[in-house]
């Protein structure tokens, strides 16, 4: 009895507390069946862990055999995995094959989540690459990190856990030296919890739901313990109340509680990619948790963006309200561009995102297009008589050289017009979009800019980029021109949205939307 207390004693509050003692003789085997008899029920009342998600195996040996090679061995958290197929082996990211392995000490085809597995790797790599506390893992889990966001709790009889305190982390077989940020609190108590970010000396692996152990600086003692809710945390306000409100919805085992909180949220939308790396989805277990969701679902080669029904009104809201402000603003300006007004209605929209909106706008009759301008309906620009008259005049100069034009004030020293009047008559002229300003006081007559964005779709389909000193050869072949308008060319081509930058090559965005560059 007094020891039964004395056990009691230690375990009151913990995870322990009120579990079945069971009395033993190690002399006369007194208690040991009562002891196996339990614990073969307990296993019995065990399901057999789900083999879903991509596979995981934490390595906690690796060894040479002859004949065989580099072997590795450790405990599957996740998945599949079958002889002849590929793997990562993370940090520090080396591709292997499995030519063999092993599952609970037998031969086997395939290993899954729950089990002990050894595998036999075939790579460019030795034995001494590859160390305990590395990951065996499906190529899309292999993003190593050096922190993440977390629940954990300080057990009974602790010190209390303090900001920024060291500890070694105990994650998977890895122990890696870090620190504890506290995020909703100064200080955890003995027997208190904790949302915190876990701050790294090194990179590791880690999703959703992992758990983890964090002992003392000097390894001596177990300060608490907690389990991984955010793989991708932010930099900035992470104690701001809508994180918090997050993180304490992360702390569900169901994906969908954590997406909906993120989904009031994310106004530019749910990155879905990171989301289904983070909880290990996979596949179909994806796509149907997206469709439980409700969300709607913005795809740009493998890339993924959700929306809610009521994120998406709300881009839309915001959408024609910012081309209605603009109209009021210039109401002699034919619209907005594209890259522009996705600037307008949310800077952090993707732009496959902003097109599937301003392309359903389009359809529905919302909006209007004319030429690169996207407007409201009803909105008209026009061109004053007396502009008009004077435009006739000056065009011819624009149209002598089309692909280099004289600039304004090229224009005022060749016809005496003042210099400010042309400038502001050109700046009309392109609001009802008869000229493209492509740099500074250097304006392109619709029918120029058409023919160059002809030239750069071209470039694009035959080289698959478009660079300046391509386009300088084609245009300026007479000398006419050189590099650094061709460059000016290009960079308002990107500007526009019509072609983005990649270092110095400028590519088609091939997005569906069409460009009417010429009045009719």
């Amino acid at each position: 009895d007094e020891a039964r207390q004395e056990i009691d004693a230690l375990i009151v509050g913990t995870g322990l507390a009120g579990s079945p003692v069971f009395p033993l003789s190690g002399r006369t085997g007194e208690g040991v069946a009562a002891l196996r008899a339990h614990l073969e029920a307990a296993a019995a009342s065990l399901h057999q862990r789900s083999a879903a998600g991509r596979f995981r195996l934490a390595i906690d040996r690796c060894f040479t055999l002859a004949g065989i090679g580099t072997v590795v061995t450790g405990t599957a958290h996740s998945g599949i995995i079958g002889v002849g197929e590929s793997a990562i082996v993370s940090p520090p990211g080396l591709k292997a094959r499995v030519r063999g392995l092993h599952v609970q000490d037998r031969p086997a085809e395939h290993g899954q989540a729950g089990e002990r597995i050894a595998l036999a790797l075939t790579g460019d790599f030795e034995k001494k690459d590859i160390a305990r506390g590395m990951w065996v893992l499906d190529p899309a889990l292999a993003l190593p990190l050096t922190r993440f966001h977390a629940e954990l709790r300080v057990p009974t009889g602790q010190k209390p856990l303090t900001h920024l305190q060291a500890v070694h982390v105990h994650l998977g077989t890895e122990d890696i030296l870090g620190r504890v940020a506290l995020l909703d609190c100064q200080e955890v108590e003995a027997g208190g919890t904790a949302l915190v970010e876990i701050l790294l000396e090194r990179e590791t692996l880690a999703l959703r739901g992992d758990r983890f152990i964090l002992r003392d600086a000097g390894a001596q003692r177990t300060v608490a313990g907690g389990r991984v809710l955010d793989i991708f945390p932010p930099i900035r306000h992470k104690r701001a109340p809508q994180r918090l409100a997050l993180l304490d919805a992360m702390r569900s085992d169901d994906p969908a509680v954590t997406l909906g909180q993120l989904a009031e949220q994310a106004t530019a939308g749910i990155d879905l990619d990171r989301f289904a790396v983070s909880w290990n989805l996979a596949g179909k277990a994806a796509e149907s948790l997206w469709q439980r969701a409700g969300l709607r679902v913005i795809r740009d080669g493998n890339a993924s963006l959700g929306f809610t029904n009521a994120a998406w009104t709300t881009l839309e809201a915001k959408l024609l309200d910012a081309l209605g402000r603009e109209h009021e603003r210039a109401p002699d300006m034919i619209g907005v561009e594209r890259e522009r007004l996705r600037r307008m209605t949310a800077a952090h929209l993707p732009r496959p995102a902003f097109d599937a909106l301003a392309n359903e706008l389009l359809a529905s009759g919302r909006i209007a297009q004319t030429r690169a301008w996207l407007h409201l309906p009803a909105h008209r620009a026009s061109v004053s008589a007396a502009d008009r008259a004077l435009f006739a005049v000056l065009k011819p100069l624009l149209a002598a050289s089309p692909f280099n034009p004289p600039r304004v004030r090229d224009v005022f020293k060749a016809t005496g017009t003042p210099e400010e009047t042309v400038r502001q008559l050109f700046k009309r002229v392109a609001r009802a979009g008869e000229l493209y300003p492509v740099a500074h006081d250097h304006y392109y007559t619709a029918a120029a800019v058409a023919e160059l964005a002809g030239i750069v779709r071209t470039l694009n389909d035959e080289q698959g980029v478009a660079r300046a000193a391509s386009l300088r050869d084609i245009i300026f072949g007479d000398g006419g021109g050189g590099r650094k308008v061709a460059v000016q060319i290009l960079e308002f081509f990107d500007r526009i949205g019509y072609t983005r930058r990649v270092r110095d090559d400028h590519v088609l965005r091939r997005d569906g939307t069409t460009h009417d560059w010429t009045p009719t």
